[in-house]
């Protein structure tokens, strides 16, 4: 990594933890959605089997989606995303990092709170290592598709609805082979078919996704 990058990672992994109102939004979001579908469903453990991965694949997504928005938000108000697209350092390299960096600081927590939250829907040991696999996949998925989406709705005002709307029905794909691969694990089925799939997603998003933000946020800043 150059030193360019490596300042831009320390750059936001510092804000991020200045903000950490923000940065607890999206985790006190997961937080209740999980903890509210027991008492809107009841107790019984078997529904709460059955529907947790649903839920928690759910929650994700939406958590995601609150603090997506200001992913290039505050450099674009305050002029610093023009000077980087201006900067010798290649833009979608940049994204890249900067996408990371969201994944590590609005995501990762959501991970670590995942087998406290399994254990309020019921699941299975099978079911929370076959859950954490695809969270582990399909999450970077989210962020990186996402950056597409809010780096065309940059220039926009009140874009988070719109952003919604926009990525929502892109991410049903990854929502069932994620759930279910759980539910296959909760038979005591093999489940790597559809960790293959997420993995190939996240793979081609790797490939193609930055230069497809970078494309967006060019846009956006003309």
């Amino acid at each position: 990594m150059s030193i360019a990058l490596k300042a831009i990672f320390s750059r936001d992994l510092a804000l991020a933890y200045r903000q950490r109102s923000e940065l607890m939004q999206p985790m006190m979001f997961f937080i209740l959605v999980i903890s509210l579908f027991p008492l809107g469903i009841g107790p019984n453990p078997a529904t709460l089997q059955k529907v947790g991965p649903g839920v928690i694949w759910v929650a994700a997504i939406l958590s995601s989606l609150l603090g997506m928005e200001r992913l290039f938000k505050d450099d674009y108000n305050d002029g610093s995303l023009e000077q980087i697209m201006l900067s010798a350092t290649p833009l979608p390299f940049v994204v890249l990092v900067k996408v990371f960096t969201h994944w590590l600081t609005s995501i990762v927590p959501l991970l670590l709170l995942s087998p406290l939250l399994a254990l309020f829907l019921n699941l299975t040991e099978s079911m929370y290592w076959a859950l954490l696999s695809t969270l582990l996949l399909g999450t970077p998925l989210l962020s990186l598709v996402g950056a597409i989406a809010v780096g065309l709705t940059l220039g926009l005002n009140r874009g988070g609805v719109l952003l919604a709307l926009l990525l929502l029905p892109v991410f049903i794909p990854l929502l069932i082979f994620a759930t279910a691969a759980v539910e296959a694990a909760s038979l005591q089925l093999p489940y790597t078919a559809q960790l293959a799939i997420i993995g190939a997603m996240l793979l081609i998003s790797l490939a193609l996704a930055p230069f497809a933000i970078a494309y967006a946020l060019r846009v956006s800043q003309n």
